[in-house]
């Protein structure tokens, strides 16, 4: 019998608005610096010294790793956004509409964040899947 991993048996630790942040900037320079990190923030940049803390963090959450040059950091991904996305999504759903997806498209619905048109085109995705 094979144990394999799925990405639902993975432990995914929550993360902070401002580590999620980072994560949204290491996913899309692929590999940096702290510097480089800094650099990409907006506005309420924390302190060098903050910042590297945070992705310290995010190292100890299995996040990020990095390459060593001399005592400078080089940090990268570990966890691809779309995992994330998805491991985030179905938390979210499970937790807030009870592991429904008709819930999920209802709330959208009666907040009037999807139109008549969007769901006629999930719909048809749906449909086109079969």
């Amino acid at each position: 019998m094979s144990s394999r991993l799925t990405l639902d048996s993975i432990p995914m630790q929550k993360l902070t608005n401002k580590e999620e942040e980072i994560m949204h900037i290491l996913w899309k320079l692929e590999k940096a610096f702290v510097k480089d990190v800094l650099a990409e923030m907006s506005a309420g940049k924390p302190h060098y010294n903050t910042l590297s803390t945070i992705i310290r963090n995010l190292e100890e959450k299995d996040y990020v790793s990095y390459n060593a040059y001399g005592k400078t950091h080089q940090y990268f991904p570990i966890i691809t956004k779309e995992d994330y996305k998805t491991k985030f999504m179905n938390t979210a759903i499970e937790n807030y509409f009870n592991s429904s997806y008709k819930n999920v498209v209802s709330f959208f619905a009666k907040e009037e964040k999807i139109s008549v048109d969007e769901l006629k085109e999930i719909i048809a995705l749906i449909e086109n899947k079969k």
